[in-house]
């Protein structure tokens, strides 16, 4: 493996642990720290991997890319196609800029709407 293969996926794992461990905190007293793992990178599936007790309270299914080009369209069909029955969220970012996500319009929409 390339050194360039290497720091690309040590860049995408940052991003992963950084979500986990986001999520972990907001979630704290709900939640033990193994109810949100990080997927090992180069395998097939969600890059955060929920338990059963964390998927009741986090319904959405994350996809992380950390990349200085991003080919969003396909980043969407691949968070799409892992989702399950939740729904995916894609989070992004490339060097020395902010952490952003993506979600459908409509859950977007339900997040802001008054309950």
């Amino acid at each position: 493996m390339g050194i360039n293969v290497k720091a690309s996926k040590a860049k995408g794992r940052r991003l992963q642990n950084h979500v986990r461990d986001t999520l972990r905190e907001l979630f704290s007293s709900r939640l033990e720290e193994d109810d949100i793992k990080s997927q090992t990178m180069g395998m097939t599936g969600e890059d955060i991997v929920l338990s059963p007790a964390a998927k009741k309270l986090i319904p959405y299914s994350f996809e992380c890319k950390n990349k200085e080009r991003l080919d969003l369209w396909a980043s969407l069909e691949q968070a799409q196609s892992n989702c399950q029955d939740r729904s995916p969220v894609l989070v992004f970012k490339r060097n020395r800029t902010k952490t952003y996500a993506v979600l459908e319009y409509d859950k977007f929409l339900e997040l802001i709407s008054e309950k």
